[in-house]
């Protein structure tokens, strides 16, 4: 429901997808936060609007979508909601990537679910398109080797997109830069915008519709996408990494040739023949074409299965090589001394891929904590250490003394900027794999059973005598096995998983 911020309106509750009072002709204020501008587009799962967060310092403008499902059967709605929640964490650690939006809140107001996304600022690819013309050969190699990688990170947390199109990809403008210094969010610069390099490509219209396909709401069957861009089997209800990859293989060809995908395709033979509407003049080299058309391949078989494939591909065409990491000299920069830290970054960078640079920005704290030494430690992989150090912020985020035991109240009292900067900092360096949010989300979809949640994770049913015993500190331990529980106290231990991930559902709010 939509509140009128007009005090005297007579009539100040308005539909919740209305942009004016009815009554008086005011803003209206979405669950008494979010203030409508405009619609900007309508699918089969509901409405996507641009708005802005009045609470925010800086009114920051976002994007709000509207979710609705086939289903509005009463006994189904607690169903609905619960998949809902599990399925926002999922979008929670897409968004981790700086070439996805960032999910900022989600809630439930009047029967209806929705998301609110970062707004990112620039122009589609549709949009470019429109006003520069066709993309030359250049161009479209840097868009797959800036996409590809992007499509590879869903890809490992078992997403498929399904609907990449130029009108689903933006090319991020650099942002304003009078900005002073007012308080910001977690995931966000002091700007007030989350951390982005100007011009790169930024993968939109993710939502939770997608990603509850194959649940009792939205069914194996159900197709989603555009059928211009959507690969044979995927139009029959069945999608797959490599559906995906169709779907950019024909973006690529209409950025070449500004030409409907339909009518480049040949369907007395069966194959497409883009070459034939690249402008006069122009032309596509042979390593370029020969990996569209294995893009483009009908059979699945035939195409590339992963987007590792592809950028192989790319580099193989382009004369790349990818430097293997010299076994030496990766042991001796893991056993520097975390005292000389800051003089080694920048050799970190060069060898060990995650680590690039220490961005304080994402160091989040409300209370000083400094986390530092944790991202480290993740960065390297020595997830024993990293696990210990993470009781210890959390211990320090409490101002408690560090191996302090902690109960429920203990875990609702954490600040959750610091709550959330842990999480992104576990989900980050662990590539989606651990973290206190990848645990909510498997205790939520185990209907909340302690017992099964620990044979999921790979924790031993949990005994009080016990509860430092059964965790493999290894990168090959199962999803969402660490943080470990070590930290936790009090005589019904076993609902920390509940507690924690009530918790983190009031800081995504």
């Amino acid at each position: 429901m939509s509140y009128c911020v007009n005090p005297q309106c007579p009539n100040p509750e308005n539909p919740d997808t209305a942009i004016y009072c009815q009554s008086c002709r005011s803003p209206l204020l979405l669950h008494r936060r979010y203030r409508l501008l405009k619609k900007v587009g309508q699918g089969s799962f509901g409405k996507t609007f641009l708005g802005v967060d009045e609470k925010h310092p800086l009114k920051l403008p976002c994007i709000l979508k509207q979710l609705s499902f086939p289903t509005q059967d009463p006994e189904n709605r607690q169903t609905t909601a619960r998949l809902f929640r599990r399925e926002v964490m999922r979008l929670v650690q897409l968004g981790q990537h700086p070439q996805i939006p960032l999910l900022l809140a989600h809630f439930q107001d009047n029967q209806n679910l929705y998301l609110v996304q970062e707004y990112i600022q620039g122009l589609t690819l549709k949009q470019e398109l429109q006003q520069q013309g066709v993309f030359n050969e250049e161009q479209i190699w840097q868009f797959l080797r800036s996409l590809l990688p992007v499509l590879r990170f869903i890809h490992q947390h078992q997403i498929i997109h399904r609907d990449i199109k130029p009108e689903n990809i933006i090319r991020r403008i650099s942002p304003p830069i009078n900005y002073q210094k007012p308080p910001h969010l977690p995931g966000e610069n002091q700007a007030g915008e989350k951390l982005g390099k100007m011009g790169e490509f930024v993968l939109i219209d993710f939502g939770v519709a997608k990603l509850l396909t194959g649940t009792a709401l939205i069914l194996n069957g159900t197709v989603i996408g555009s059928p211009e861009y959507m690969a044979p089997e995927q139009t029959r209800g069945k999608a797959l990494p490599a559906s995906d990859l169709f779907s950019l293989g024909v973006t690529c060809i209409h950025l070449l040739t500004n030409v409907a995908p339909w009518d480049m395709f040949d369907v007395v033979n069966d194959c497409w023949r883009w070459r034939d509407f690249l402008p006069s003049g122009s032309s596509v080299s042979q390593g370029l074409g020969n990996i569209l058309d294995k893009l483009l391949q009908n059979s699945v078989s035939q195409r590339y299965q992963t987007a590792e494939q592809v950028l192989e591909a790319l580099e193989s065409r382009s004369g790349i090589v990818r430097q293997p990491v010299k076994n030496v000299e990766y042991l001796a920069l893991v056993n520097q001394k975390l005292s000389v830290l800051l003089s080694v970054q920048s050799l970190v960078g060069r060898f060990i891929p995650q680590v690039l640079t220490l961005d304080e920005n994402e160091l989040i704290s409300a209370v000083g904590v400094e986390y530092e030494k944790l991202q480290y430690l993740l960065a390297v992989q020595k997830w024993q250490e990293a696990d210990m150090e993470t009781w210890g912020v959390l211990c320090d985020a409490l101002g408690k003394r560090r191996k302090s035991y902690f109960f429920r109240d203990d875990i609702d009292n954490l600040p959750c900027e610091d709550l959330l900067t842990i999480d992104r900092l576990w989900v980050k360096y662990s590539q989606g794999k651990f973290g206190f949010s990848v645990q909510k989300q498997i205790y939520e979809s185990v209907d909340e059973d302690y017992g099964e949640f620990c044979s999921q994770v790979g924790w031993l049913t949990y005994n009080m005598h016990f509860r430092h015993q059964g965790f493999k500190f290894r990168s090959w331990a199962p999803v969402g096995h660490l943080p470990s529980r070590i930290w936790v106290g009090g005589q019904k231990c076993w609902s920390h998983a509940e507690t924690m991930a009530k918790k983190l559902d009031k800081c995504l709010l």
